[in-house]
């Protein structure tokens, strides 16, 4: 279950948006089902999360000796907390 995050995502505009909203940004498994990141965010957390978005992303590709590098995908989740619910993980990161 725990194999589905990989990361959170800790910048200003994430923090801004889980202050104002109760919204929390991760990387997750490219793989990974809504459902299986809603469940593994429940119990890692002990939190209820109340819905969850997910987006593919891509890298910039760059410039090398070699030629332009391949460009990576990886997927990002936006989970909103139920009502009164925080992580508190993101606390600090203000």
């Amino acid at each position: 279950m725990y194999y589905v995050l990989k990361r959170p995502i800790i910048t200003e505009k994430n923090s801004m948006i889980a202050e104002q909203s109760n919204t929390y940004a991760f990387e997750v498994e490219k793989t990974a089902t809504k459902p299986e990141i809603k469940d593994a965010i429940e119990k890692f957390f002990n939190v209820k999360v109340s819905s969850v978005n997910t987006q593919i992303c891509r890298n910039r590709s760059t410039r090398t000796k070699m030629g332009m590098s391949k460009v990576k995908y990886w997927k990002k989740a936006m989970v909103k907390l139920a009502d009164g619910e925080k992580i508190s993980l993101f606390e600090g990161a203000n």
